[in-house]
């Protein structure tokens, strides 16, 4: 053990390099294991790309055979269909518009099931029973509409199931895969739709206003009612049952005490909920089911000092990939085999960085101007006293998400520089309620932006930060709160890293992806109307008011944005420069919303590291590993 010593300074690298083998998964029948590792093809940048390998039991045997040969960009995911045939989503730059592919595994032969251009594709349906198709959404026929079609994973030949008329957001299948119920929204306005059968017409059981949440998250298991995640006429979501003969009269399953749930869990093979799944300072489990209870019992067990996750299973549910993390570690992944209760080891995701040398993650909470509580994660330079540290504050992207505990590479990254790092669940946060959401409506600039200015007096107070060495680090809308706050504040901040922000309200409304045009009226009462709120989104769009920022800035930008397009980053840039004010700026060609590829990473990285460190200097550092 290092005790209280500074640790060495680790490579930039370590900390944000893919690992050498990960996402791990098992085909139905439990005798493959795959995963993704890096690889290169011809000389050209290392990808990630899906291998396959035997079992015997739960060991790995023989070698491993790479099955994919991407070379422009890592897998973005990947999923079993069966034991003969992987499925993975691949886009192009960035761009989102992502393809479902398949590859069989015997024979390696790739195809593209979706090869259309400009489209953007998801699977809604494995189709568990049927071993040849599967159920896919895309935008091919209307880029704002998702239509449905059962496409079969050997000929790729696709059929309609269902044409969206142009309002509908969601699909929801039944256990048999039938296209049982939908979701439509005309921005405010959100209407739960169910039918029988595939052979009826679909009809409205439940309305609600946008900020009402009604989401199904599985049929129960005699496929006539529906388990959902709801708020009506709560604050918290909780788990409900839904008939829909008598829509309007929740079943309450189960709810948390303090926040919302993020979801459910249940066995396909047992039919039965497994469990629900929430976070307080870190991630809970509440058990419906004995077995599944006393099997996350023995594996933690098994692995004390770790937080533990069942990512996958074969068919029969007897063997299960078990990832085993906390806040200094992404940990180790295994093999669980649950008639023996033993774990074979797979992997360590990042061996280079030892547990011991990162940093604690606290979880911290503190009282905003207002009065409002607000729950965040400190994370401190191990081996150094907590006193008078430069400090990177860290508002989380969404804005309608939130930071969670567990080993987050930026923040341990920067703590191995010196740094301190606070991230905040400033209101509009997910996963306090809906009060605390809504708290958030039309406050993009003004209290929220406050509630992170409020956690940062709250540090300085404490002690822990040094108040003329704090930068502010975000992206996508923490980029915007990052441009908000050297703008509203710009005494508070030495530096500043805006990574993919917003930085224009009334533009950034109208450059939104087409997919996401039926939630227009939402974004506009969410965030502001270009035109009823004209004044206060000007205000609060930091291009427009670049003349107050006086503190240094480093911007980065993929040119292949969706969500926030490059125009979001020019317009800020091309603000500050024409006032004599230099800005650093890097713009990656082969990038979207962030970047994905190492080398681009890796840059982005040491640019921002030379950038604070110019700016805010470190205390004395370990030495270089």
């Amino acid at each position: 053990m290092t005790g209280n010593r500074v640790p060495p300074v680790y490579p930039l690298t370590d900390f944000f390099r893919n690992p050498e083998q990960g996402f791990f998964r098992l085909s139905d029948d439990g005798r493959l294991l795959s995963f993704m590792k890096p690889v290169s093809f011809d000389g050209g940048p290392a990808r990630m790309n899906i291998f396959v390998q035997a079992l015997e039991g739960s060991e790995p045997v023989g070698e491993a055979r790479c099955l994919t040969r991407e070379t422009e960009r890592d897998i973005a995911e990947y999923y079993w269909k069966g034991s003969n045939t992987l499925l993975y989503a691949k886009d192009f730059g960035g761009d989102e518009n992502f393809h479902v592919v398949a590859v069989d595994v015997e024979t390696g032969d790739i195809s593209d099931l979706t090869p259309y251009p400009d489209t953007r594709a998801g699977i809604i349906d494995d189709l568990y029973e049927d071993p040849d198709h599967i159920l896919v959404a895309h935008n091919h026929r209307d880029p704002q509409s998702f239509d449905v079609y059962r496409v079969n994973v050997r000929s790729g030949e696709e059929t309609l199931l269902a044409e969206n008329p142009g309002n509908i957001v969601g699909w929801h299948t039944d256990h048999h895969g039938r296209l049982r119920g939908a979701t439509e929204s005309d921005g405010l306005q959100t209407t739960l739709l169910y039918r029988e059968d595939e052979s009826e017409p679909f009809r409205p059981i439940i309305t609600t206003d946008f900020r009402v949440t009604v989401s199904p998250a599985l049929f129960t298991f005699d496929d006539r009612r529906l388990y959902a995640l709801s708020n009506r006429g709560r604050d918290r979501l909780a788990l409900v049952i839904i008939d829909p003969e008598q829509p309007d009269e929740e079943q309450l399953v189960f709810e948390a005490d303090e926040v919302d749930l993020d979801g459910v869990e249940y066995s396909r093979l047992r039919h039965v909920l497994t469990a629900a799944v929430y976070q307080t300072d870190r991630t809970r489990h509440h058990f419906f089911d004995q077995q599944s209870a006393e099997r996350h019992l023995r594996v933690r067990e098994a692995l004390p000092g770790y937080e533990i996750a069942l990512q996958d299973s074969s068919r029969d549910e007897r063997k299960y990939v078990v990832a085993a993390y906390n806040d200094r570690t992404p940990g180790s992944r295994y093999i669980y085999d649950d008639d023996t209760g033993g774990l074979t080891k797979l992997a360590d995701i990042n061996p280079a960085l030892p547990e011991e040398d990162m940093a604690e993650v606290r979880a911290v909470q503190y009282t905003t101007r207002d009065g409002l509580v607000v729950h965040g994660y400190l994370t401190l330079p191990k081996g150094r006293e907590p006193r008078g540290l430069p400090c990177v504050v860290n508002p989380h992207g969404g804005p309608w998400a939130r930071d969670s505990w567990g080993f987050n590479p930026e923040a341990q990254f920067l703590a191995n520089r010196g740094y301190c790092v606070f991230q905040m669940n400033f209101r509009g946060s997910t996963g306090y309620g809906r009060d605390f959401w809504e708290a958030g409506f039309g406050q993009w600039g003004l209290a929220m932006q406050d509630d992170i200015t409020d956690g940062v007096e709250w540090l300085i107070e404490q002690g822990i930060a040094d108040r003329n060495r704090i930068a502010i680090y975000g992206g996508s809308y923490g980029g915007y709160a990052v441009l908000s706050g050297i703008t509203r504040t710009p005494e508070l901040y030495a530096a500043a890293v805006d990574f993919v922000g917003v930085s224009n309200l009334l533009t950034f409304l109208n450059t939104i992806p087409p997919y996401w045009k039926p939630l227009l009226e939402k974004m506009y009462s969410m965030v502001g109307h270009p035109e009823k709120d004209h004044e206060r989104l000007v205000a609060t769009s930091p291009a427009l008011n670049a003349d107050k920022i006086r503190t240094p800035l480093f911007i980065a930008q993929g040119a292949n944005d969706p969500r926030v397009n490059k125009d979001e980053s020019d317009q800020m840039v091309a603000a500050l420069r024409s006032r004599g004010v230099e800005v650093e700026y890097m713009v990656k060609e082969n990038e979207g919303h962030g970047f994905h590829n190492d080398e681009n990473k890796f840059e982005f990285y040491e640019r921002m590291e030379s950038f604070l460190s110019l700016h805010l200097g470190t205390q004395e550092q370990g030495e270089p590993q």
